[in-house]
This record gives C-alpha cells, sequence and structure tokens, in this order.
C-alpha cells in the first residue's frame, strides 16, 4: 500500500520540444500562463494524500523553471534522450518510495491520477501503473509518459538505457505493469491530450 507523502510528483519539461519549433515547451502560454504551471497545479492539488515531493525535469532556462517554487532536475543523461531520461533523473533524486512522472503538455491530466493509479498497485501487486485513456476515435490506449514507478526501479532503468533502449513502454513492460481505465463517465475525454505542435496549444487554448 502506498501511504500519504510516498509519492514524488515529476513535472517532465527536458524534451526538445522539436514538434513545438524547437522551443522550451514547458514555458509556452496556455491560457496566459505556461504549460508547466497548469502541470504543477494539478500535481500540488494531490499534495496532502499521496503526493509529497513536486520538481520539475527540466534541462533548459533552469532559472525561469526555478520561479515555480520547485526543485529543478536536469537530465542526468546527456543529449536528451527522451521521457525515460527524466524517469531516471526523477529515480536518482526523489527520496520518496515511488515516482509518479507527468508531461508539461498535457495540462488537464486528472487531480486523482496519483490515487486511481496507487490503487492498482495495492498490497504490492504491481510495479508500475500508467493511465489507459480513450484517443480521438474512443479507443483506449496506454499513455506511458504519465507512469507511477518503484523507485527501486532506476538501476534496472539505467541498464536498460545503457544499452540504447529510449521506449517507454518497452521497459514497463518488463515489469508488473498496471493499466489503469479512465474511462469513467465523469472522466474528461481530453485529459491526457498533449500539445504537440502549435496548433495542438491553439486549440487547447480555444477550448
Amino acid at each position: 500500500m502506498i501511504l500519504p507523502g510516498q509519492i514524488t510528483g515529476l513535472v517532465l519539461a527536458g524534451g526538445r520540444g522539436s514538434r513545438m519549433g524547437g522551443v522550451d515547451k514547458g514555458l509556452q502560454p496556455l491560457a496566459g500562463r505556461p504549460l508547466v504551471a497548469h502541470a504543477l497545479e494539478r500535481l500540488r492539488a494531490q499534495q496532502g494524500g499521496l503526493i509529497g515531493t513536486i520538481a520539475i525535469n527540466a534541462n533548459r532556462q533552469p532559472d525561469a523553471y526555478a520561479t515555480f517554487g520547485v526543485p529543478v532536475w536536469p537530465d542526468t543523461l546527456p543529449d536528451q534522450p527522451g521521457p525515460l531520461a527524466g524517469f531516471l533523473t526523477g529515480l536518482t533524486h526523489c527520496t520518496t518510495p515511488w515516482l509518479l512522472t507527468v508531461p508539461c503538455d498535457s495540462p488537464r491530466f486528472p487531480t486523482d491520477l496519483a490515487q486511481r493509479l496507487a490503487e492498482a498497485l495495492r498490497d504490492d501487486a504491481g510495479d508500475i501503473a500508467m493511465p489507459l485513456a480513450p484517443d480521438s476515435d474512443g479507443q483506449l490506449r496506454p499513455q506511458p509518459v504519465f507512469c507511477l514507478m518503484r523507485a527501486a526501479l532506476r538501476e534496472d532503468l539505467a541498464d536498460f538505457l545503457a544499452q540504447g533502449e529510449r521506449k517507454t513502454r518497452t521497459w514497463a513492460d518488463h515489469h508488473r505493469l498496471a493499466l489503469v481505465p479512465f474511462d469513467r463517465p465523469q472522466d474528461d475525454p481530453r485529459a491526457f491530450f498533449n500539445a504537440n505542435t502549435p496548433e495542438d496549444l491553439r486549440m487547447l487554448d480555444n477550448a
């Protein structure tokens, strides 16, 4: 069982932002605030429950990210090799038994995310949990960048990355993985929508 305060929440903002034109995606504005601020707000709504510490994984403009009042952890690996590098960074720095990662570009993720993922791992029944959410055709798809994982997986992930592997789901499938549907009638069907491009961001801004 995961107890209150035993999860570190980490916003992943360390990517290259290639499809966003190479900009620092977490600092792009949505409804008058940077994307990362929206993600932090939703993690903070879960503090006092299972989430204790909150941090940001960012590789550019550390001073800008520091203004949000949480620790800023750059990748421990060079060349920004993707989300798993952010996972490893979080696992390296966190002092809690569990780490929850969320991307900076999905500003509507559920404020009960930690609770529902943790419930799937109750009684030590798993190592990793990730959501299943409906895509544009209504099919439930894994959302692997939203990931609750045991901190004890750090060495395993380091070894996986050292072999040149980069796919989040491939790594997760090597462990006891719980896939958690987020398709209740009250769930926002666009909760896990991510803004990969300027057009996606404009669409969110106009929604």
